[in-house]
């Protein structure tokens, strides 16, 4: 029994990729506090759990009445993190939203819970069971959001600029994240 919670929680945790998303998180909240920072983690998880729990109970169905492929998904997943991307890049001024708006939307998805992450719960729900899968999310989701609750320490830890060139080297990554999951999207 331990062994399919193990099988199901390694491929969940490869997915949610929580040490290549603590730079992008940085960059995203550099100018927020840490009030603000707490709603957006706070956002994440509910936003990431949720839609995880629900992708896992009705998302084979979803996909199905709407005539929405994984590929599809994976295409306007990127389409939105290039467009965040772009907008770091070129410090467009923005209106990011409240705390909560950026928990849910780009954090709690697609970065944290993403195509990636619901195409995997949809195979382990299949492989290990529905009960295996949901706790390897919500402790995947939860182990994200304590590594990222970090965050402010590193930030101390590099200096303003630090986290100012950071955050620009994270924005390039993130397009290149979004391009690649245009491109699988597109199975180029």
């Amino acid at each position: 029994m331990f062994k399919e919670y193990l099988l199901a929680f390694i491929p969940v945790f490869v997915a949610v990729d929580v040490i290549g998303l603590l730079p992008i998180f940085i960059s995203l909240t550099r100018e927020m506090g840490n009030r603000e920072i707490k709603k957006v983690l706070t956002q994440s998880f509910i936003t990431g759990v949720t839609l995880a729990l629900v992708f896992i109970f009705i998302g084979k169905w979803i996909f199905a009445v709407l005539g929405i492929t994984v590929n599809d998904f994976m295409i306007a997943g990127g389409i939105i993190l290039f467009l965040i991307a772009l907008r770091d890049i070129f410090n467009i001024a923005k209106h990011a939203g409240t705390a909560e708006e950026m928990g849910a939307v780009p954090i709690g998805t697609p970065l944290i819970v993403g195509p990636g992450v619901l195409t995997t719960c949809l195979i382990l729900t299949a492989q290990y069971g529905i009960i295996p899968t949901i706790t390897s999310v919500v402790i995947n989701v939860l182990i994200a959001v304590i590594v990222l609750s970090f965050s402010g320490r590193i930030i101390k830890a590099i200096g303003n600029t630090g986290v100012l060139a950071v955050s620009r080297i994270m924005a390039l990554l993130l397009a290149a994240i979004a391009v690649m999951m245009i491109r699988k999207g597109l199975n180029l």
